[in-house]
């Protein structure tokens, strides 16, 4: 059996094909640029060469690749958008146009005059933009041999804030979405939908949803932050722990999760308190005052809010005690190394500890995904187990025979 999981960062895409007949560490695994960020040089490109661009798609991921819409529509450079598209620059049509972008219409943008070629080679420049691009994954494995046409399910993560109405703060919506999604169901596997249960709020899960409908075999979307400390707490210290904080270190958002007792990695008893930030708002000495604050259970929402994060709740009354001599917080995420900057000498700080789930880090949202699946397509949830727990044993030479 084999699933293909796609965590779609700001920097990077992470991709895992899992296959139930070999150990975890002999899955094939790509870590190469995120779709926005393969946007943006394509971007950056046709800046340079000072050829207009017509943005069509679906909603993505911005950063990166919004930046250099922004910055090419700035330089004074003819930049269009469907409607769909432009809701990765932002969600409403004025302030995309407040930049200098116009929204054509669908209809209008299948019109003759556009292009699909290199940057200057037609009068506008045409970029389908979408998070999730399942033919390009899949050609890139065939060239090495590697066939996606058996595939049991197709995971794919991406961090999405949803459609905030206007008015209402992106930072407070997403917020209130993870409240309400740990309150639905106190299990970080509540952040994952099949495609066709995704909320409506969550824009960015149904755009990945959309441009997936053609695959023949189930598809689930995730959030990336739940994602990664799911698949962090298969690291073996990490799942020992009856009661830890992992912390996701991402390129744009730290999230930190407290965890009860459960009685097997990612099947807790409860989320005992949760905040999130962005990453580039904080230091170290910030994020170990926070983690010791969520220990606690006196970090407030307000705290955390005032200071330009999302916020923080704390459900269980059950303080847990940090121990500076020994590891009580787990670290992933491509930022983790923010926990090895220097602080003040007087101050008492942790010593967390670097998970490293089968012996990866990077793909620590993947395996994330993967036990989410087994609980969402119960008919995976045997051999994925067996998987995650280490029953396997074949090595890969075994299956050619």
């Amino acid at each position: 059996m084999k699933i293909l999981t796609v965590d779609i960062g700001t920097g990077t895409q992470d991709i895992f094909l899992f296959d139930s007949n070999l150990d975890m560490e002999n899955g094939f695994k790509l870590v190469i640029p995120s779709p926005t960020m393969m946007i943006h040089r394509q971007i950056k490109e046709a800046t340079r060469l000072r050829t207009p661009i017509l943005l069509t798609g679906k909603l993505m991921g911005g950063g990166p690749s919004a930046w250099a819409a922004r910055d090419h529509a700035a330089a004074g450079i003819p930049t269009y958008a469907t409607p769909e598209a432009a809701k990765t620059l932002d969600d409403e049509p004025a302030k995309v146009e407040k930049m200098g972008i116009k929204i054509v219409s669908e209809d209008e943008s299948r019109s003759s005059g556009w292009s699909s070629g290199e940057a200057g080679s037609s009068p506008v420049l045409r970029l389908d933009l979408k998070d999730f691009d399942f033919p390009l994954i899949s050609e890139t494995f065939s060239r090495f041999g590697v066939s996606l046409t058996d595939l049991a399910a197709v995971c794919v993560a991406v961090f999405d804030h949803g459609d905030a109405p206007p008015g209402v703060s992106d930072r407070q919506f997403r917020f209130d979405y993870l409240d309400e999604r740990i309150k639905a169901k106190n299990a970080l596997s509540s952040f994952a939908f099949l495609s066709g249960d995704v909320p409506p709020i969550m824009t960015r899960l149904q755009a990945v949803a959309d441009s997936a409908k053609d695959l023949d075999a189930p598809l689930i979307v995730m959030d990336t932050a739940p994602a990664a400390i799911l698949g962090a707490s298969f690291d073996p210290l990490v799942s020992a722990r009856r009661r830890k904080i992992i912390v996701n270190v991402g390129n744009f958002h730290c999230l930190a999760f407290r965890l009860g007792e459960g009685g097997c990695p990612g099947a807790f008893a409860g989320v005992e308190g949760v905040f999130e930030h962005h990453t580039g708002e904080i230091d170290r000495p910030k994020l170990e005052g926070y983690i010791r604050a969520l220990a606690d259970g006196s970090l407030t929402h307000q705290t955390i809010f005032d200071d330009m994060g999302h916020g923080a709740l704390v459900y269980g009354d059950h303080p847990l005690e940090l121990d500076n001599a020994d590891w009580q917080i787990a670290v992933t995420g491509p930022r983790r190394s923010l926990f090895q900057g220097a602080i003040h000498p007087s101050s008492l700080h942790l010593h967390p500890y670097f998970a490293v789930p089968f012996g990866d880090m990077m793909l620590s949202g993947n395996f994330g995904m993967l036990a989410a699946a087994a609980d969402l397509l119960p008919e995976l949830k045997e051999p994925i187990r067996k998987s995650l727990q280490g029953q396997t044993g074949i090595a890969p030479w075994e299956l050619e025979s």
